[in-house]
C-alpha cells in the first residue's frame, strides 16, 4: 500500500492510498491533483473518503463521480452534497481490501469524521485521515463545535497507538509549530522536531504524515494537562480580560490556548 499526499490549492494536502492498481482519496477539495494522479499512475479510483463539509475537502466530488467505481463515504449530519453513504461513529468502510474505522470528532465542524486503518494488510503502521481535526503541532479552529467537544476528539485521536501515522489535510506544521514553541519553549523534543521539519520544507516536502506519538510529545493542544501549558495558558490569560482560575480544568485551558492560537502573530 502506497500512502500518498497530493497537493491542492496552497496547502492542501489530498491524500491518496494505493495498490497500484486501485486507489481511494480522502477529501478531494480539487478534482485536477486526482485525475492527473490516477492518470499517472493508471490507478482506478475505488472510492473516496469525506471527513467534512467544507469547500476545500469536497469540492472535487462531483467531477470525480464519474470516475468513482465505489461509494463516496462521509458524514451524513453535513448536508454533503454527492455521498452515496452516511457513515458514523462505530461503522466501517472496506475500500481496497482494508478496512476503516469511523470516529467522530466534532469540534472543526459539527459532524466532522476521522477514519481510521488500524492494520494495513501490508503490516505497515496504522494511518488516521483526520481531515482540519488535528494537525502536527496544531489543531482546527472552533468553526462549529465547542472547546469541550474538541479537546474530547483530540482526546480520542491521542489514544490511538503511537506508532499511527497522522495524515492532516493541511500543510499548517512550520506556523503551528512558531505557536507551540512560544506556549512551550522547554520542550526539547518540540525543539528538535522544529529543526527536522524547516529541513523538509526547504527541501519543499511534506512534514506529514506525523505520527500519534510525536503529537503527544510536541502539539499544545494534546498537552493541556502538562504544568508547562497550564502555567503558559494562565500567563497569557492574565493580560486578558478573562484570566484564568488557578484551579481550571483541562477544557478551560484548551479554550485559553486555542483562542490564544487564533490570535498569535
Amino acid at each position: 500500500m502506497k500512502l500518498v499526499a497530493l497537493p491542492a490549492f496552497s496547502d492542501n494536502y489530498i491524500w491518496m492510498l494505493h495498490d497500484g492498481v486501485e486507489a481511494l482519496v480522502v477529501d478531494p477539495g480539487d478534482a485536477a491533483p486526482v485525475l492527473s494522479a490516477l492518470a499517472d499512475q493508471g490507478l482506478r479510483l475505488a472510492g473516496i473518503l469525506v471527513t467534512h463539509h467544507h469547500a476545500d475537502h469536497v469540492g472535487g466530488l462531483a467531477a470525480l463521480r464519474p470516475h468513482v467505481q465505489g461509494a463516496i463515504s462521509g458524514t451524513g449530519t453535513e448536508g454533503i452534497s454527492g455521498l452515496d453513504r452516511h457513515v458514523a461513529e462505530g461503522d466501517t468502510v472496506e475500500l481496497l481490501g482494508q478496512r476503516f474505522e469511523v470516529i467522530e470528532v466534532p469540534g472543526h465542524t459539527a459532524g466532522h469524521i476521522a477514519f481510521f486503518l488500524r492494520q494495513p494488510s501490508d503490516g505497515s503502521a496504522p494511518i488516521l485521515f483526520c481531515g482540519d481535526t488535528l494537525f502536527s503541532g496544531g489543531c482546527g479552529r472552533l468553526f462549529e463545535g465547542t472547546p469541550a467537544q474538541m479537546l474530547a476528539s483530540l482526546d480520542k485521536l491521542a489514544a490511538l497507538p503511537g506508532e499511527t501515522r497522522v495524515c492532516c489535510a493541511h500543510e499548517y506544521t512550520l506556523s503551528n509549530l512558531r505557536f507551540a514553541e512560544a506556549v512551550d519553549a522547554g520542550n526539547a523534543e518540540l525543539a528538535a522536531y522544529v529543526a527536522r521539519c524547516q529541513v523538509l520544507r526547504e527541501q519543499q516536502l511534506p512534514t506529514l504524515p506525523s505520527s500519534i506519538a510525536t503529537e503527544r510529545q510536541i502539539n499544545p493542544f494534546l498537552r493541556s494537562s502538562e504544568p508547562a501549558l497550564q502555567a503558559s495558558a494562565r500567563l497569557h490569560a492574565s493580560t486578558s480580560s478573562t484570566p484564568l482560575a488557578a484551579d481550571a480544568d483541562r477544557v478551560a485551558v484548551f479554550a485559553t490556548l486555542r483562542q490564544w492560537k487564533n490570535e498569535f502573530r
